[in-house]
């Protein structure tokens, strides 16, 4: 998505937003601006990238957000894999899968 380190959020009257949605569609999606839509001054809905509202309703899910906990704990203990190993070894035994297929 290519969003810069400090998001970029602009607030604005639904209605202007509703006048001018597909060019806040294209900044969202090219340069990854947030929208926060505002009626009579109050927060009414948000323009984000669906990526991160799958991301957000991900983190709803109890499960998910203590598997995501782990992991961090995890990484913060220092229990990781090299990307490079985990790869090879992924690699490794899809080819003693396709041998033992090959071979039945």
């Amino acid at each position: 998505m290519g969003h810069p380190a400090k998001p970029n959020i602009h607030h604005l009257p639904i209605t202007k937003a509703r006048r001018n949605l597909g060019a806040l569609v294209r900044r969202l999606h090219k340069k990854g601006e947030y929208f926060v839509l505002v009626k009579d001054g109050i927060p009414v809905a948000a323009l984000i990238h669906p990526d991160e509202l799958d991301d957000y309703l991900d983190m709803q899910d109890p499960e998910i957000r203590k598997a995501v906990e782990e992991s961090e704990e995890d990484a913060r203990a220092g229990r990781t894999v090299d990307g490079r190993e985990l790869l090879a070894e992924i690699r490794r035994e899809q080819q003693v899968k396709a041998g033992r297929r090959q071979r039945a």
